[in-house]
C-alpha cells in the first residue's frame, strides 16, 4: 500500500443538507506552458491506478471477547478494529473513546450479526476504550463488554485509507470499479480528485425527504447511493470518501457543524499542489475545506460563502 508523503489535505465538507474541482497547469522548461502543451501532457501522462483496495483483516492474533462478542485488535497499527456480535439482542451500540476523551458511538448493523464490522481508530496514538452495550428497553442500554487498547499507528494516514462501517467498499464494489475507471483517465492525484468531485456533484442529487426522515444510527452505503443517484450529506461524504480511499488517497469523513447545522464533509490528503474551481487551494501545507453537498445544490459563489477560510465549520468526529 502506498502512503502519501507530503502535506496537502483537501477538505471536502458536507452539510446534512447540502460538492467543485480543477487542476492547475505546471510551468514548462521555458517558464510557461501553452494550452497545446498542457493538452498533450494530459494525454501522455496518467496516475497509477490501484486494482487492490486496503482491506481489513481478521487475523485472530489479538482477540478479546466472550460468548457473544469477539473484538479483533490484530491490526490496530493500521487504524482499525473489527468486532463481531453473535447475540440475539436487536439493537447493539459500540462506543469507542479515543485518547483525547471523545466518545464515538456506533450502532451495529443487525444484518451483519455473526460477521465482523470494521471501525476506525481515528484519535492518533494512545489508549482507546471499546465498550459494547445491549439494548434493555426503550433508550436504556447495559454494558456487556469492555476492553482498553494501546494503539500506535504506522502513520497518521492509516485510519483514512481503509474501509469502515461508514465508508464501506471492497475490491468488488461498484464504487471501487468506478474509482478505477475515473483513475484511468486522470493525469495525477489532483486530477483524479477533481474527476471524483465532479462525478459526485453532477450525478447525486440531494434527497430532502430522506434528510427529514432519516433515523438515528443511519449507515450510509456508497454503492446504494450510486445506484439511487440521491442522498443526504452523509451519503455524499461516504461515497466520495470511498472513491478516494479505494484509490489509496487518504481521506477523512468528518461530521460536525457548519454554523448551527449538523453536517458531514470530507478532507483529502494529496501530494500535488493546485486549485479546485478557483475556490479551494492546495498549498502543500494545510488542510483545505470543500463541501460537495453544497456545490451539488448551489453555485460556486454559494460554496465559497459557506466554506470561506473554514471558520464556519467545526469538526466533531472523523471517520
Amino acid at each position: 500500500m502506498k502512503i502519501k508523503q507530503h502535506t496537502i489535505y483537501l477538505l471536502l465538507l458536507f452539510l446534512l443538507t447540502l460538492f467543485p474541482l480543477s487542476g492547475c497547469a505546471s510551468g514548462s522548461s521555458s517558464g510557461k506552458q501553452t494550452d497545446t502543451e498542457t493538452k498533450t501532457e494530459a494525454k501522455t501522462t496518467s496516475r497509477e491506478t490501484y486494482t487492490d483496495v486496503c482491506t481489513p483483516e481478521v487475523s485472530q492474533t489479538t482477540v478479546y471477547g466472550d460468548d457473544t462478542t469477539s473484538l479483533d485488535a490484530s491490526h490496530t497499527e493500521n487504524g482499525y478494529l473489527m468486532l463481531c456480535y453473535t447475540g440475539e439482542v436487536s439493537k447493539i451500540k459500540l462506543q469507542i473513546m479515543i485518547p483525547d476523551g471523545t466518545v464515538y458511538t456506533y450502532t451495529l448493523n443487525p444484518d451483519a450479526y455473526g460477521t465482523y464490522e470494521t471501525f476506525p481508530l481515528s484519535g492518533s496514538n494512545g489508549t482507546y476504550q471499546a465498550d459494547l452495550y445491549e439494548n434493555v428497553t426503550d433508550d436504556k442500554y447495559a454494558l456487556i463488554f469492555s476492553q482498553s487498547l494501546d494503539v500506535t499507528l504506522k502513520d497518521e494516514f492509516q485510519p483514512y485509507l481503509y474501509p469502515n462501517q461508514y465508508v464501506w467498499f471492497t475490491n468488488d464494489s461498484k464504487v471501487t470499479k468506478k474509482g478505477q475507471a475515473l483513475s484511468e483517465t486522470s493525469a495525477d492525484d489532483l486530477d483524479y480528485v477533481q474527476q471524483v468531485y465532479h462525478y459526485v456533484i453532477e450525478n447525486i442529487t440531494y434527497d430532502e425527504q430522506k434528510a427529514e426522515t432519516v433515523a438515528s444510527g443511519y449507515i450510509p452505503d456508497p454503492d446504494a447511493t450510486m445506484e439511487a443517484g440521491t442522498g443526504i450529506c452523509f451519503d455524499y461524504a461516504s461515497l466520495m470518501t470511498a472513491l478516494l480511499r479505494s484509490q489509496h488517497i487518504p481521506t477523512k469523513l468528518e461530521v460536525g457543524y457548519s454554523g448551527e447545522s449538523y453536517h458531514a464533509w470530507i478532507s483529502v490528503y494529496l501530494d500535488e499542489v493546485g486549485w479546485v474551481d478557483n475556490i479551494i487551494e492546495f498549498d502543500g501545507k494545510d488542510w483545505s475545506l470543500m463541501d460537495p453537498t453544497l456545490a451539488a445544490s448551489n453555485s460556486a459563489d454559494s460554496v465559497k460563502k459557506y466554506i470561506g477560510d473554514g471558520s464556519n465549520y467545526a469538526v466533531k468526529y472523523s471517520y
